[in-house]
């Protein structure tokens, strides 16, 4: 017997969607499998990476954890919808000069997370993107990289630098 499927009706990255999947099919998959959308990474399964950090309804959720009738009628955005026709931003600029991107698992979750801390507070110290970013891990870079690359996006290339420096 197949699963019972429902219709999925919400906006993602500003286009209306509508997709049948199982009601409690996780909106990670939904996005990765039927959407087509892999930018958004699985990193634990169990909401403490921040991998699959997505934005909903403007709140940054780990998509991993949300069932997808919970993001019916909710507007979605991914680390696609963070480049508009493709375009790289000051924030996606900023982590390949100072080398926030890594290996890419933890990279989609991070650059949604600085997204939306940039957007909430567009001049934020060392200690708010400590602090906006704390839902996301990284293996690879040790944070600093990371925590440059957002300061950059927001303050310019050398205040990145000596609000690490300051904090050191």
């Amino acid at each position: 017997m197949s699963q019972a499927r429902a219709a999925l009706h919400f906006t993602v990255n500003g286009e209306e969607r509508v997709v049948h999947v199982p009601p409690m099919k996780r909106l990670l998959d939904v996005l990765r499998e039927d959407l087509r959308l892999t930018g958004t990474k699985e990193g634990c399964g169990e909401g403490e990476c921040g991998s699959c950090s997505v934005r909903m309804n403007g709140e940054l959720v780990n998509s991993c954890l949300v069932p997808a009738l919970q993001a019916d009628g909710a507007c979605v955005e991914t680390v696609e919808g963070l480049a508009p026709e493709g375009k790289l931003q000051a924030l996606h600029l900023a982590f390949l000069k100072f080398g926030g991107a890594q290996c890419g698992i933890c990279t989609p979750g991070m650059l949604v997370a600085a997204a939306h801390l940039l957007a909430h507070n567009p001049r934020p110290s060392l200690a708010e993107v400590r602090e906006g970013l704390a839902g996301n891990l990284c293996r690879c870079t040790g944070f600093v990289r990371i925590f440059e690359s957002v300061l950059a996006a927001a303050h310019g290339n050398d205040a990145a630098r000596e609000k690490i420096a300051d904090a050191g």
